[in-house]
């Protein structure tokens, strides 16, 4: 970061509230394949007519619709014809190829991995996108690479492969259509940031994600369409979608939003970097609360590695934070669009 980490005192309050939400946001955000896949299994518990109504389309297009109203209520004033006019050709195709990836392949991508393996697997094989996305970084952008985080991130990785191995004794885990689909849907998210971060400098936050929500619901629509029938989205609005939808609504997409998008504007860079952190511990411990899910004897030894993961990623980050300290003044952080998205990826799918 180029700036310091700390707040002036007038805003330590806000700052206080600003991480508070930030933490909020990470827990909503990580029970969001657990949620999902517990209503998909309410649905086939009680089916319309012979069909499971909560499919995981159904409960990501209608999530994604309600997603614009709180995106609409945080960011509205982006929208003005100002900025709109600012906006180059080159813009507006980089916003559409970033919209293609984040908010039509990837969450289809993930949606199909709930469909075939656990919400344990997925957490676990998505570890693999910190330091492949830093490694991208340094590949197509030429950034520098920072040891420290690129060390987490491996550490982190070996803790999920701990988990993996260990897991009935390696017989339970087998490399399946979930566990695919969870790369390519990590691999998809890793390139709609890269795509973001080239061209989406100086775009504002709003713009960006009320634009890439509203296309990639549209193309997402016709891409499941053309996937799986004309009449994949009839039961949309039956009783039993519109009365548990909102269960998934409210957690992931109302609370969770907010909270994040407050979070971002009022918390420090180093207090988002630290709830991220938790993210997949969170959604582990979600998922054998909600789901009943067995990570396996691996849980304590892999838990302890990513722990360890965390502890070198934040002392990494203390390290840097001091040094640019030392050449600039003190003053709040504003986090801008791209390490928006950086701190996005530590919590992988949010559910939208």
């Amino acid at each position: 970061m180029s700036q310091a980490d700390t707040p002036v005192a007038g805003d330590t309050s806000k700052v206080l509230l600003g991480a508070s939400l930030v933490w909020v946001a990470v827990i909503a955000y990580a029970s969001s394949n657990s949620i999902v896949s517990l209503l998909a299994d309410i649905g086939r518990e009680h089916p319309v007519m012979g069909r499971n109504a909560i499919t995981l389309c159904n409960l990501l297009f209608l999530g994604s619709l309600i997603s614009l109203v709180p995106m609409v209520f945080m960011f509205h004033k982006d929208w003005t014809r100002e900025n709109i006019s600012k906006l180059s050709r080159k813009d507006w195709g980089i916003l559409t190829v970033s919209a293609v990836l984040s908010s039509a392949i990837t969450p289809i991508l993930f949606f199909i991995a709930l469909d075939y393996t656990t919400v344990t697997n997925v957490v676990l094989i998505g570890r693999i996108e910190p330091p492949l996305f830093l490694l991208a970084t340094l590949v197509f952008l030429k950034e520098r690479l920072d040891p420290w985080a690129f060390a987490a991130g491996l550490i982190a990785l070996c803790g999920a492969i701990t988990m993996i191995a260990l897991k009935g004794g390696g017989a339970a885990f087998t490399l399946g259509k979930g566990e695919i689909a969870t790369v390519f849907a990590t691999l998809s998210f890793i390139a709609s940031t890269l795509v973001s971060r080239v061209g989406l400098k100086g775009i504002p936050l709003g713009i960006f994600s009320i634009y890439r929500t509203v296309l990639g619901l549209i193309i997402y629509y016709f891409l499941a369409i053309y996937l799986y029938g004309a009449m994949h989205f009839q039961d949309l609005f039956s009783s039993i979608v519109l009365k548990w939808v909102w269960v998934y609504a409210i957690i992931v997409i109302i609370i969770g939003q907010f909270s994040w998008n407050l979070g971002l504007k009022y918390a420090r860079s180093g207090d988002v970097s630290l709830a991220t952190s938790f993210s997949p511990l969170a959604a582990l411990t979600i998922a054998m609360l909600l789901l009943g899910e067995d990570p396996g004897p691996g849980l304590i030894p892999g838990g302890l590695i990513i722990l360890c993961a965390i502890g070198v990623g934040q002392y990494g980050r203390i390290r840097q934070n001091r040094a640019a300290a030392a050449s600039a003044a003190s003053e709040p952080e504003v986090i801008e669009t791209d390490d928006a998205l950086e701190h996005e990826g530590r919590i992988n799918f949010k559910g939208t």
